[in-house]
């Protein structure tokens, strides 16, 4: 396997033995677009790094509703916290957007790797922790922020993902939208309207940043003047 793991935090700290015998109990698997990986309740054997492709995190509701919790990008991995847990269960479904390769690991493996390095394990309880606060912000963004002070963040970190000013949205608009908790048409709206403000340049799915100072700008803030498509007796001023 010519993978180097450790351009994942989570294997960072390892060294070159600790990858070996991480790799040894290791799979790679190909996915077609919409296929499935693991249900909600299926028992956790094993975590996940997506080294292709795009993983889909998602729940159903009672009422057949889709809820997008993540969407795991190439050199990420997932469901590693679960082997900490003493019966650990998928507490969500996952499936692939589009065609996906992901290398899977064997948990109770890496747990044993584990307890040979008190190092390793604190440098890893760094890596969750970091995580954590960054959901804990993502519960504060999708509770307190507007919908389209929500749409300049992710604009924004995909921006700086890419590099670029000019880049394709990372999923589909529908997908997008379900993850940062809006209807579709709220979604397209918003779009519309940063372009008509001329904060950008919308083509189908191609984004060009023009104003990316001001982008920013509303990423923080929880009113945004002109804007804000859900909050119609609200536009009566220009930026």
């Amino acid at each position: 396997m010519n993978i180097d793991i450790r351009s994942a935090h989570l294997f960072s700290s390892l060294n070159d033995h600790q990858v070996t015998q991480v790799l040894e109990s290791s799979h790679i698997s190909t996915l077609k677009d919409g296929e499935s990986l693991f249900e909600t309740g299926d028992d956790a054997n094993r975590f996940f790094l997506v080294i292709g492709g795009q993983i889909k995190l998602f729940r159903v509701s009672s009422n057949g509703d889709q809820k997008i919790i993540d969407i795991i990008q190439p050199g990420n991995t997932f469901a590693e916290a679960l082997m900490f847990m003493e019966h650990p269960i998928y507490p969500v479904s996952a499936e692939a957007l589009g065609p996906a390769r992901i290398i899977s690991f064997d948990s109770k493996r890496f747990l044993h790797i584990l307890s040979e390095s008190i190092e390793v394990c604190f440098r890893i309880m760094g890596t969750m922790s970091q995580r954590l606060r960054g959901l804990i912000k993502e519960i504060d963004d999708l509770t307190l922020q507007s919908a389209t002070t929500r749409m300049c963040a992710m604009l924004l970190r995909r921006m700086d993902e890419v590099g670029m000013s000019r880049f394709t949205l990372p999923a589909a608009k529908g997908v997008l939208a379900a993850r940062l908790s809006m209807k579709p048409e709220t979604f397209s709206r918003i779009l519309q309207n940063l372009s008509s403000k001329r904060l950008l340049k919308l083509k189908g799915s191609e984004i060009e940043i023009i104003d990316a100072s001001l982008l920013r700008s509303l990423a923080h803030v929880e009113s945004i003047y002109g804007l804000e498509p859900e909050m119609p007796c609200r536009v009566t001023s220009s930026l």
